[in-house]
């Protein structure tokens, strides 16, 4: 990956920002709570270097990834999941990683010809310097056109880049007032729009964040388009949505694959990198069906995961298997239950926020975590862990979250609902049955059914129905009551804006509140990360208020491998978890 460094020396601007994300410490939990681990024992004292080894030549592995990815363009909302992101890793380039440790940032060597530059602060300008080898798997070279490319894809409709893009996290992105090249394109100078500020430049279009990495310009041209063209690059974007990358700037190249069942893998004969592939095939598998894991390790058929959500059957049945590595502990993503805010009753807030008392998020995570993982923590801010210096505590003293039917038939009563044998309306009409939807999981669908029956108590009906295609749910406002993960990472400057903004495509329950989206704003336009988390506390508040979001709990993090493979490793900081380094695995050397 080539030279890391530390935030605090990069920024200047405040401590390192692994307090300020959803922290999680990688490799620091045991088997279930017994404090052991295997095979990765000394990941909690070296994360980002446990399980290192020289890699055989040859070989292949086939990793579950627990979902579907949507679409294959990670920019777009259906796209827009850590399935998408795990299944590109290794295809898209990207200036740089975090590391599991949370506070080494590893720029990408291999891309860049030299570290960043701040330019200069007023207008905010920084400049990359890209290495002359880097060239994309046809051999035409990544440059600044790929920087531009993607900046305005990923950026709002309304700057007027492109018609028909559909960008899931604009927020930065629009903060951008150009992306210039030198002749050659390997120098890539971004600058923002007088008084915008980003103290996160340094990971501008970074894996971690919403592009996954860089998107190829020159393959526009191929389609008889010009990404010049506000409306030809927004059928661009829609081709790159549709079209299954056969493009990589990356180690690997996907070679077959769709949407519904797998990709396979093979190593990009035109990768520039230093540390070259040896796995000859990686077989990445969706698969959403948790029962036929263990089996299909059993026999072979797969060999690793790093599932986004908790299954305790899973974990105790993998700890069991004497020739599997494992590990578990705090993770970066947290469960959360949102609203349809266009739904014609969930328009109220007033019904919102009893539904929110009436649900008893202490019962969910005590049912689902309790047994294998007792030290959950309920979660009291969305953005900061209780160990971070910027946590605020939003939700107590509110009563969303708490179970408290009395008081959740109060507020209904008192905005003029009625509860009779059991069932709610207003002026005469029953309100709901309202859609509660989610993944098929064993953990959600616990979930969901104590939802239902807390929600039973006030006299709101809800249908489940569970999907295997989150993205698309999302994408298309499938639901009126959903519960599901948001990944964090160290950065977190762009999440308020891209989670609830009104313009957001991301804001995926179309939540709209001006106080907010100014407030979201400013976090953007924030010259110190002290000032941006205290924006973004500020949002909460007023986010609470409005009863749009009821979090739950940062959800245990579980990774597993057959053993024989060097450099595997869960990266709890990333999205992209264990496959943060694909280009880096291999079997183990004979």
């Amino acid at each position: 990956m080539g030279t890391v460094l530390k935030l605090k020396p990069v920024t200047g601007l405040a401590a390192a920002l692994t307090a300020l994300a959803l922290t999680a410490t990688a490799c620091t939990g045991g088997n279930g709570g017994d404090g052991a681990v295997r095979g990765w024992e000394d990941c909690e004292e070296n994360p980002n270097t446990c399980n290192s080894g020289e890699r055989g030549e040859g070989g292949e592995i086939t990793w579950v990834i627990n979902s579907l990815p949507g679409s294959w363009n990670l920019i777009s909302p259906e796209g827009g999941s850590v399935y998408t992101n795990q299944m590109l890793e290794g295809i898209l380039p990207s200036v740089g990683r975090w590391a599991p440790d949370g506070e080494t940032y590893e720029h990408d060597m291999d891309l860049l010809a030299e570290e960043p530059e701040l330019i200069e602060e007023d207008p905010f300008t920084f400049q990359f310097k890209l290495r002359p080898e880097a060239v994309w798997n046809d051999g035409t070279p990544i440059t600044a056109d790929d920087f531009e490319v993607t900046w305005k894809m990923a950026a709002s409709p309304e700057e007027g880049h492109c018609d028909g893009c559909r960008s899931r996290a604009p927020g930065e992105y629009d903060d951008v007032e150009k992306i210039e090249g030198t002749d050659d394109g390997k120098t890539v100078t971004v600058t923002l729009k007088d008084g915008k500020a980003n103290a996160e430049w340094f990971g501008f279009l970074d894996g971690h964040k919403i592009s996954g990495g860089l998107y190829p310009a020159h393959l526009a041209e191929e389609q008889g388009l010009d990404v010049g063209d506000p409306e030809e690059l927004g059928e661009y974007f829609d081709w790159l949505n549709e079209t299954m990358p056969e493009y990589s700037g990356g180690p690997y190249k996907i070679v077959d694959g769709d949407l519904e069942n797998q990709v396979i893998k093979e190593p990009n004969e035109n990768w520039y990198g230093e540390i070259q592939p040896t796995l000859d095939k990686i077989i990445m598998r969706f698969n959403p069906d948790e029962g036929t894991w263990i089996p299909a390790l059993t026999n072979g058929e797969i060999h690793g995961a790093n599932p986004a959500q908790y299954n305790d059957d899973i974990i105790e049945q993998v700890k069991a298997m004497d020739n599997v590595y494992f590990d578990i502990g705090p993770g970066a993503s947290w469960e959360h239950i949102d609203f349809n805010t266009e739904n014609e009753w969930l328009e109220d807030v007033e019904l919102r926020r009893a539904i929110f008392t009436a649900i008893d998020v202490g019962e969910i995570a005590e049912r689902n975590f309790g047994a294998g993982y007792p030290d959950y923590e309920i979660k009291t801010n969305f953005s900061f862990a209780p160990e971070s210096p910027y946590h605020r505590d939003v939700m107590s003293g509110t009563g969303q979250g708490t179970g408290d039917t009395e008081t959740a038939e109060k507020i209904l009563t008192d905005a003029g609902y009625e509860i009779e044998d059991g069932t709610l309306t207003k002026d005469g009409e029953k309100v709901g049955p309202f859609r509660l939807r989610s993944t098929d999981t064993v953990v959600r669908n616990t979930s969901l059914q104590i939802i239902q029956s807390h929600l039973s108590d006030i006299g709101v009906e809800t249908n489940i129905e569970v999907t295997d295609d989150l993205g698309e749910m999302l994408g298309k406002q499938d639901y009126d009551i959903v519960q599901f993960g948001w990944s964090g990472s160290p950065f977190f400057i762009a999440t308020p804006f891209q989670q609830w903004h009104s313009s957001s495509g991301s804001n995926f329950g179309k939540y709209e509140n001006e106080k907010v989206d100014e407030l979201v704003e400013k976090v953007l336009e924030a010259k110190t990360l002290d000032e941006a988390a205290e924006l973004t506390n500020q949002a909460q508040e007023v986010l609470v208020e409005d009863a749009y979001v009821l979090p739950i709990m940062d959800e245990p993090a579980y990774a597993f491998v057959t053993e024989g493979y060097v450099n595997i490793r869960d990266n709890r900081q990333a999205q992209k978890r264990a496959i943060y380094n694909m280009g880096e695995w291999g079997t183990v050397a004979q």
